[in-house]
């Protein structure tokens, strides 16, 4: 599934992203209840948002991680990582095996945070608030040091926005004008131990935003089209974007939507399987996003050591 998008989405579009939306929750509650641990609730507020920046956005060269053109893709939210690794099977590099059968699993590399043990991930993410400062620092050295025309992704959970150091990289990003940079924030209003400080007042996240010198727009975080209208005016910034998007925590399960004592539980295995079956049952669609733009060649060493 390969798409444009400078274009507006039609709708046989639109179904093609709803369907990759559904894979992305089915993968993400399979492969927790199969571990038995996990964040799916979480995950599940999310997919929306990656279906449609994978598919459209996300300038990426799956085969080759190493590729400088690259975006970057950087959960800060790294509890969420069923979400992500539902998305590297749908990017075709884990298969459905892997993730089903080695989430969580003692040495293997699908950690219940990811890390970059696995190719596709720049940065161990965990301690909430630690993502987006790494992706400041990513956008800094492509848009200052290496002049390399990639994109930085960063997905945020809301509880995140308690933590000063997320405040602290917007008003970097802003000051240095990271017209780079994307900020992707979960409004699902619900953490670990309940309700968050804001909740849906995505009007405050605003002026916040707005007040540390970085675009914001506000979206309702289900709503496909806006979610791309929202991913391609950010690309075409002249600074820092903040996508707040209003998401309701466990969407598309209704047993386990908008309730707060979900978090970082997975569901039962008869639960599970009514909420796949829902949700259309298990696919297998694979994505082929926008490739990224060439680079230009890495300056040469100088040809004598420097003498200090």
């Amino acid at each position: 599934m390969t798409m444009e998008a400078e274009r507006t989405l039609r709708e046989e579009e639109l179904t093609e992203l709803g369907e990759l939306a559904a894979q992305l929750r089915v993968d993400s509650i399979r492969c927790s209840t199969k571990a038995g641990s996990g964040h799916p609730t979480s995950s599940l507020s999310a997919a929306d948002l990656l279906a449609v920046l994978i598919s459209r956005h996300l300038r990426y060269d799956w085969l080759n991680p190493r590729n400088r053109a690259s975006d970057h893709l950087i959960f800060s939210k790294g509890h969420a990582s069923p979400l992500l690794y539902a998305v590297f099977k749908a990017a075709g590099v884990i298969s459905d095996q892997e993730l089903m059968d080695t989430y969580r699993q003692f040495g293997s590399r699908l950690q219940g945070h990811p890390t970059p043990v696995l190719p596709w991930v720049d940065v161990a993410t965990g301690s909430l608030g630690q993502g987006l400062p790494v992706g400041v620092g990513i956008a800094l050295a492509g848009q200052y040091l290496d002049k390399v025309p990639f994109h930085v992704w960063v997905l945020c959970g809301d509880s995140e926005t308690a933590e000063g150091s997320i405040w602290e990289a917007l008003d970097k990003a802003a000051h240095y004008g990271l017209r780079n940079l994307t900020v992707i924030v979960d409004v699902n209003r619900f953490g670990q131990r309940g309700p968050t400080e804001l909740e849906w007042d995505l009007d405050t996240y605003r002026r916040r935003v707005e007040a540390f010198g970085c675009q914001a727009l506000v979206i309702d975080g289900h709503d496909l089209a806006a979610i791309d209208e929202a991913f391609g005016r950010s690309r075409q910034a002249t600074g820092p974007t903040v996508v707040l998007a209003r998401t309701v925590k466990g969407k598309g399960v209704p047993d386990v939507e908008n309730k707060p004592d979900w978090h970082g539980k997975a569901l039962k295995p008869d639960m599970a399987e009514h909420a796949v079956q829902a949700l259309g049952g298990v696919r297998q669609i694979r994505v082929t996003g926008p490739k990224p733009e060439p680079a230009p060649a890495p300056a040469a060493p100088a040809a004598e050591p420097p003498q200090l």
